[in-house]
């Protein structure tokens, strides 16, 4: 493999091109694992940015793509339809909390927010309120890369120093201070419920992710927060955009995380997880007072609900139901807990926490990740830290001895020095 062409000419994500760090070939991928071009084989403790659910290479996945480009990989979804798109939209319809039934397809999660944030603006417009165009978020966030998406993102760790006066500025409140499992007090919602009273004029929308902060820190939330804010949304008048992108499809326990407040958004945004890691394919589903109250909605991807993806989640889907996931996420969530506890009195060490398939060990410095990559995959894992998280969100299908291998690394990895300098800011 060419690695001095792709050091000179391919950009990778969140990279410096002047001093790129290294990047590893890969040859192929089978279940939990990646495999080099020389032979070594690494248990992915991230399962791809979280996205294969199912491990990778499945054959029933393989074989849906396959039997799919046998009728047509794409036609354009303006005008037309297609069987591989009715059956994933009834798929969806069967899983996602109650009260949402109108599926808008997009490529990618951060196109799912793009989407989200248009639908809340062009409802708001159609009854009559375009003054109501504005958002509120919480710092912390992430959201994706687009530009409507970074606004919401948290603009100190996240792009808007880069962009500023380019990405329209939002309204953000103070980080949930109310800990996943601690005792609940009104306090915490104090902040926001300011800040909605104070702007409800001019908003158009919340956004937040729900439980579970992703790449803002992997933070995890107390599922009242989310109750409270659905309340205040209803009382203020805006809509409620959750965006489900990292957490949906089981990852943190339930179906979608929102299920751990008991609330249905307005909006709600999914990808990543949903085709199994096989193709970029996201939605954007709502309910059918937004739907009706926007009518024509202004937007419309090239690759909107492709056929190869489509068939794909459709199975993806298909394999998540029929399985007992739930059993499969609660016993990794018990490997973590277990694995990870003693974690927490390393010098180095911050906090452990783990809700479902993902665990989290927040340093107190920022993290080397060029080198702490280095030394895992000299010791056969794959994991990418960012800023001072080391996380681990696999595949549903990863082995104890794959798991306990993962954890063991890390454990190993702590004594040694990884926090000179960040070589990556985001995941």
């Amino acid at each position: 493999m060419d690695l001095k062409f792709d050091k000179e000419h391919v950009w990778h994500p969140y990279t410096s091109l002047s001093n790129p760090p290294e990047v590893y070939p890969v040859v192929g991928a089978e279940g939990c694992e990646i495999i080099l071009e020389d032979g070594t084989r690494l248990v992915d403790g991230i399962s791809s940015w979280w996205c294969v659910i199912h491990g990778y290479n499945h054959p029933a996945l393989n074989e849906a793509i396959l039997n799919q480009t046998k009728s047509f990989s794409h036609v354009m979804f303006g005008g037309l339809t297609h069987e591989p798109a009715i059956s994933l939209t009834k798929k969806l319809l069967e899983i996602v909390p109650q009260g949402l039934n109108k599926v808008f397809y997009s490529d990618s999660g951060s196109v799912s927010v793009e989407v989200a944030i248009k639908m809340a603006i062009q409802y708001w417009q159609a009854q009559g309120h375009p003054e109501k165009k504005q958002l509120i978020t919480i710092r912390g966030g992430y959201h994706g890369d687009t530009i409507g998406a970074m606004s919401v993102c948290d603009p100190i760790s996240g792009m808007h120093s880069l962009f500023k006066g380019v990405v329209k500025e939002q309204i953000f409140s103070e980080r949930p201070k109310c800990k996943l499992g601690k005792e609940w007090d009104d306090k915490f919602i104090h902040d926001l419920e300011v800040k909605i009273k104070r702007h409800q004029q001019d908003l158009a929308a919340l956004i937040l992710e729900p439980i579970v902060q992703g790449a803002g820190g992997m933070w995890f939330y107390s599922p009242m927060y989310l109750k409270r804010a659905k309340e205040l949304c209803e009382q203020y008048d805006i809509l409620l955009i959750i965006d489900e992108v990292a957490t949906g499809f089981g990852r943190t326990g339930k179906m979608f995380a929102c299920e751990w407040a008991g609330i249905t958004p307005d909006i709600m945004c999914v990808g990543k997880g949903l085709t199994g890691g096989y193709m970029s394919l996201a939605a954007t589903i709502t309910t059918e007072q937004v739907a009706y109250g926007i009518s024509t909605f202004m937007h419309g991807p090239t690759f909107m609900a492709n056929p190869l993806a489509c068939a794909v989640a459709t199975k993806s889907l298909e394999l998540l139901t029929s399985m007992d996931w739930q059993e499969k996420v609660l016993s990794i969530e018990n490997i973590l807990r277990v694995g990870l506890a003693p974690l927490a009195s390393n010098k180095a060490v911050r906090e452990a926490r783990v809700l479902g398939a993902i665990g989290v060990v927040e340093m107190k410095e920022t993290i080397d990740v060029a080198a702490f990559q280095k030394m895992a995959v000299s010791r056969g894992v794959w994991l990418r830290p960012f800023g001072n998280i080391v996380y681990i969100m696999p595949a549903y299908v990863i082995s104890e001895e794959q798991l306990q291998k993962i954890i063991s690394v890390i454990a190993t990895l702590l004594d040694l020095d990884f926090f000179k300098k960040s070589t990556v800011s985001f995941v």
